[in-house]
């Protein structure tokens, strides 16, 4: 088995981490490889819990895709050996290699996103997309939306599976110690206590890009300051491009003591952050964000969601009215309402929080997600046997 993607761990993003979990959750049940490039520099070799992984030769980074010049090489070298290959995309030089190497074998894909922003370069992609998306034997999506929202999947719907996204164990286990000693015990206490105690801390969590919509989330944070009396917090976690844009940003309105730039964390810094928290927040614009795994680390932990109506997955993650609040992307108003509304009820709150932790561990479970996998892996495999035998 080959996984193809641009980058791996420890290069940390969303669907890096969802190569991560397959390679390393599958590794006993098949022989794995992976091939990413690297961000700059020679091929390199490794090998890692069981997994074997190749990071192709590089030139540098346009943006946040590698420019590779040994992928098609590695990918010859890989695919003799390989009885099935994932590709995870988008990801151009992966369908580039694919065509250049002649490969005939088992293809599954797992579409991530749809390329939203770059129009004009899309006209040079999408024939080699196309006839990639044809050639696949199955794509695999992580909710209905990705579908639903797509300008490209429509075509090849047929043979798309719907396989959501997993809580990596080391969180989920995490969260589950926080539920069953923390929450239970703060649950216990009046509510009233609690509410008149303190303010509500808002939570985001992800990289500081455009698309993130963390400018909207802090114009609506500094709204809900002037509405309420209580001593709210608001805390991004992640670093990028617009770091100080929104430092700036959150000064002029006046809430710099209020906000906190956490920046990059470890792993255990993270999960006192969710701990910490009161609410999580994903305000993105547009539907590059896809899906958004943080909201289901932040269910783990039973925090209400609030997120966008975007035409992708992200609304069919954390449910509307259920497990949190999901309000139209790119309106101030809209969020801040939002806030609003889970600082005056606080037993919905709560209770979203439980409904939002059980709708993870119902739905967006590693060891569930690993078996949905291996299990269209041998499906696609079995069907390559079957024609064999006719």
């Amino acid at each position: 088995m080959l996984q193809v993607n641009k980058l791996y761990d420890p290069f940390t993003g969303g669907i890096e981490q969802v190569v991560k979990q397959i390679a390393e959750g599958l590794s006993k049940a098949v022989d794995m490889s992976v091939l990413v490039c690297r961000e700059r520099g020679r091929t390199c070799y490794e090998r890692r819990h069981r997994v074997t992984i190749c990071r192709a030769a590089s030139i540098g980074m346009i943006g946040n895709l590698p420019i590779p010049i040994a992928l098609v090489s590695q990918f010859r070298k890989f695919a003799k050996k390989a009885d099935l290959i994932q590709f995870h995309m988008p990801f151009p030089f992966g369908d580039l290699a694919w065509l250049l190497a002649g490969y005939s074998g088992k293809i599954v894909v797992w579409w991530h996103s749809d390329v939203v922003r770059q129009k004009k370069w899309m006209l040079f992609y999408r024939p080699l997309m196309e006839r990639f998306l044809r050639r696949a034997d199955r794509i695999i999506v992580a909710t209905e939306g990705h579908i639903e929202g797509s300008a490209f999947l429509q075509p090849y719907r047929k043979k798309c599976v719907v396989i959501p996204f997993g809580v990596n164990r080391r969180l989920e286990e995490r969260a589950d110690r926080y539920w069953e000693q923390d929450w239970m015990r703060r649950k216990e206490q009046k509510e009233a206590e609690e509410e008149n105690d303190r303010g509500l801390c808002f939570l985001f969590v992800g990289r500081l890009v455009y698309y993130k919509g963390c400018e909207v989330l802090i114009r609506a944070f500094a709204d809900l300051k002037k509405e309420s009396r209580a001593a709210h917090q608001l805390v991004l976690v992640g670093s990028g491009p617009m770091e100080q844009e929104l430092k700036e940003l959150a000064e002029k309105k006046g809430i710099g003591k209020a906000v906190r730039f956490a920046g990059a964390v470890t792993e255990e810094q993270l999960y006192q952050e969710y701990q910490n928290c009161d609410v999580f927040v994903l305000p993105s614009i547009v539907r590059s964000e896809a899906f958004g795994l943080v909201q289901i680390e932040a269910m783990a932990f039973g925090k209400p969601v609030i997120n966008t109506r975007l035409d992708s997955g992200v609304p069919y993650v954390s449910l509307d009215q259920v497990t949190g609040l999901t309000v139209i992307p790119n309106q101030v108003k809209e969020l801040e309402e939002a806030m609003l509304y889970m600082e005056q009820n606080p037993a919905e709150r709560r209770r979203m929080g439980e409904r939002a932790r059980q709708r993870m561990k119902q739905e967006y479970r590693e060891d569930v997600m690993l078996k949905r996998v291996l299990k269209l892996y041998q499906e696609v495999l079995q069907e390559k046997e079957d024609r064999r035998e006719e």
